[in-house]
């Protein structure tokens, strides 16, 4: 029952990653995961990702700085539109995160619900 529509993971909790498999999975969505930002900046750079799920707290790189990284690396390339970055946490600052870059937020723990909407808010359609 997949829909072709790939989502990159950032989550450096590997539960967290697990669950957030099974979630998306039972969506229909494929997925791809990064441990920590600096993963999930260069497998932004390598593959077109339908939504980026960041999570905003991760060594290495968090997930902030990733994601200006991203958006950094699509304004060099001129791409018209941009990734839809959901950053995923538990002691969310809104305005951080969308200063950062980010279009959303989710907060953990993700209920499947909820993640539904928000992915369904940012991923077009498959008929557009």
């Amino acid at each position: 029952m997949p829909n072709n529509r790939l989502i990159l993971v950032a989550e450096d909790d590997a539960s967290l990653r697990y669950l957030a498999k099974r979630q998306l999975v039972s969506l229909g969505y494929d997925c791809d995961f990064a441990n920590d930002g600096t993963e999930a900046v260069r497998k932004a750079m390598e593959k077109k990702y339908d939504v980026i799920l960041m999570d905003v707290q991760m060594p290495v790189m968090d997930g902030l700085e990733a994601t200006e990284l991203i958006r950094k690396n699509e304004t060099s390339l001129g791409m018209s539109t941009y990734t839809p970055i959901i950053a995923i946490t538990a002691n969310p600052d809104k305005e951080k995160c969308f200063a950062a870059g980010m279009n959303d937020f989710l907060f953990k723990p993700v209920e499947i619900g909820r993640l539904k909407i928000v992915i369904d808010r940012w991923m077009p359609d498959l008929d557009d």
